[in-house]
């Protein structure tokens, strides 16, 4: 199902303009460090106070839907499972309309399925701090088909989940992962020049990686320092510690989004620079699949594989600054 599902998207885009696209199939990973999920049964249930109201019951998955105690009541409420961020089908599409209101204390907007209000799988309002990001979820929702719901066709609504839950949670510990993975940044790695095999990767690397070396330089104040070793090298501990202090300053929805770019991308620089506004999603696309698209050059793109490769990192690229965009007030 969701090989058919990108297979319709790859239709939709310029072939000659995939060439120059780059994706690498990740996981948002915002999830640095999240405690157990609580445990909940496995039903799809609507329950009431009213017992004049009936009462269905249906086995798909743990989906719960609580009613309007009163015919005037309009408390009632949708919980996504645990498992909506696992990506698997969350049972059968369970509302008419969706449609978009002020959150009831003021503060940000919440998503109604009919008179149900959206709520996160902790069982939290989904409060969106933007109308715009509000409408956006709203439409990912009406998207869904009656035979089942799709989380893997909602990325703003995952986005959207890990920065009201887990971001908040796990603050340092994202931040600590990001910065780990710092010194073996994608953008700071180069091929051995000494070699036949990688000396055209080698060429092409510093063409493209240097201008945004030297943009981190004006930046932040100190060079980066480049190397050919798989492990890596250590960073100036100046430019370590501007990232880091950026990083701590961003809100949840920001880091959300960097943190899902830098995992899709093995590059926390790329993912600064789309939230910078130094790079465009084509531009950091083409610079992930660097390596890949050479290989592509060389030998040929494998249908099935190399296609869904790209069409996969555009999703997870494209959304997480969509993301980033509609989050934001000013």
């Amino acid at each position: 199902m969701a090989s058919s599902m990108v297979r319709k998207t790859l239709k939709t885009l310029n072939p000659l303009a995939l060439r120059n696209l780059t994706p690498i199939s990740r996981q948002l990973s915002v999830a640095a460090a999240a405690g157990e999920p609580e445990h909940e049964p496995s039903s799809f249930t609507f329950s009431s106070e009213d017992p004049n109201h009936p009462k269905p019951s249906y086995r798909d998955d743990n989906v719960y839907i609580k009613g309007p105690q009163t015919k005037s009541s309009s408390s009632s409420s949708v919980t996504m499972p645990m498992s909506f961020m696992t990506g698997s089908i969350v049972g059968k599409r369970f509302y008419q309309k969706v449609t978009t209101r002020e959150a009831e204390d003021g503060n940000g907007w919440s998503v109604m399925l009919d008179y149900r209000t959206l709520k996160t799988p902790s069982k939290r309002n989904l409060k969106c701090p933007t109308l715009a990001l509000a409408k956006a979820i709203a439409a990912e929702w009406e998207y869904q088909q009656t035979d089942g719901i799709r989380p893997f066709t909602m990325p703003l609504m995952k986005l959207a989940c890990t920065a009201l839950e887990r971001v908040p949670v796990t603050r340092p510990k994202v931040i600590e992962h990001l910065m780990k993975k710092f010194h073996q940044d994608l953008v700071f790695c180069r091929a051995p020049r000494d070699n036949d095999l990688t000396k055209d990767l080698r060429e092409l690397q510093v063409e493209k990686f240097t201008p945004l070396i030297k943009w981190v330089e004006s930046e932040f104040g100190f060079k980066p320092a480049v190397y050919t070793s798989f492990f890596g090298g250590k960073q100036e501990e100046g430019l370590v510690n501007s990232i880091e202090k950026l990083l701590k300053k961003t809100d949840d929805c920001e880091l959300a989004a960097i943190d899902a770019i830098a995992s899709a991308a093995h590059s926390l620089i790329i993912a600064i620079g789309l939230f910078r506004g130094r790079l465009n999603i084509e531009q950091a696309i083409e610079l992930i699949r660097l390596e890949e698209d050479l290989q592509v050059d060389r030998w040929g793109l494998v249908e099935g594989g190399h296609d869904i490769d790209i069409a996969d990192l555009r999703v997870q690229i494209s959304s997480a600054v969509v993301f980033l965009g509609l989050s934001r007030k000013h």
